[in-house]
């Protein structure tokens, strides 16, 4: 069993901080040019910042990693195969 993570496993935390940057910068500089304070940009950007990182985070934990084996739970609805036909 390889116990090594693949580089994309390695990568996941750098694309969601980067991400989260990306729309905190969006928003920095959204609320520097229509607002023209450069404290309140700065105080926007770290809202954004830490909001983005969190939700991108709770998504990354639904999605969950992608299993190739078989489901842990049958299905809800009987086959077809134990009805009789006539």
């Amino acid at each position: 069993m390889n116990a090594q993570p693949s580089r994309r496993e390695r990568f996941r935390p750098a694309e969601l901080v980067g991400l989260s940057f990306g729309v905190a910068l969006f928003t920095g500089i959204v609320v520097l040019v229509t607002a023209r304070d450069f404290a309140l940009a700065v105080i926007f950007f770290g809202i954004a910042f830490i909001v983005a990182l969190v939700v991108l985070a709770m998504l990354a934990l639904v999605t969950g990693p992608t299993s190739t084996g078989a489901p842990s739970d049958p299905p809800a609805a009987p086959s077809d195969s134990g009805r009789r036909k006539d």
